[in-house]
C-alpha cells in the first residue's frame, strides 16, 4: 500500500509542477498545443509553438527536484532521455504530418524546477 501511495502522489507532484511550468510558458508567449503526448516509447511532457519570425515546434521536458542532493533538475535530462524524446518526437510529427508545415523549425527545452526556482534550458539537446 505505501508504495502505491507514493506513486500517486509523485503523479501528482508531477502533474503540479506541468502546469506550473505551462502557466510559466504562457507568461513567456508559449502556446501549449499537447500535454502529456504519449506512445509506446515514452512521453513528451509538453509541446508548444513559440511566435515570432518563423514559428517553432518546441518539445518540452519538464523536471523537478525538491534539493539538489541527487543532482539539478537538468541533470535528470539523461542522454537515455533525450533519446526517448526524440523518438517519441518523430512519432508526434510522423501523427501530424499534414497538419505541421515540413520546414517548421523544431527544438527540444528543459523547464528544470530546482525548489522554487524555474529554468528554462533553450536548445536543451
Amino acid at each position: 500500500m505505501a508504495a502505491s501511495y507514493y506513486h500517486q502522489n509523485n503523479r501528482a507532484l508531477g502533474t503540479e509542477k506541468e502546469r506550473l511550468a505551462e502557466a510559466f510558458l504562457a507568461e513567456q508567449g508559449i502556446v501549449i498545443l499537447d500535454r502529456n503526448f504519449r506512445c509506446r516509447t515514452g512521453e513528451i511532457d509538453l509541446i508548444g509553438i513559440e511566435n515570432g519570425d518563423r514559428p517553432t515546434l518546441i518539445f518540452f521536458e519538464v523536471k523537478y527536484r525538491r534539493s539538489s542532493r541527487s543532482g539539478t533538475a537538468a541533470e535528470a535530462v539523461t542522454p537515455r532521455k533525450q533519446m526517448i524524446i526524440r523518438r517519441v518526437a518523430e512519432f508526434y510529427l510522423y501523427q501530424r504530418r499534414n497538419r505541421i508545415p515540413p520546414d517548421r523549425r523544431m527544438r527540444f527545452d528543459v523547464i528544470a524546477i530546482d525548489g522554487d526556482k524555474i529554468h528554462w534550458i533553450r536548445d536543451a539537446f
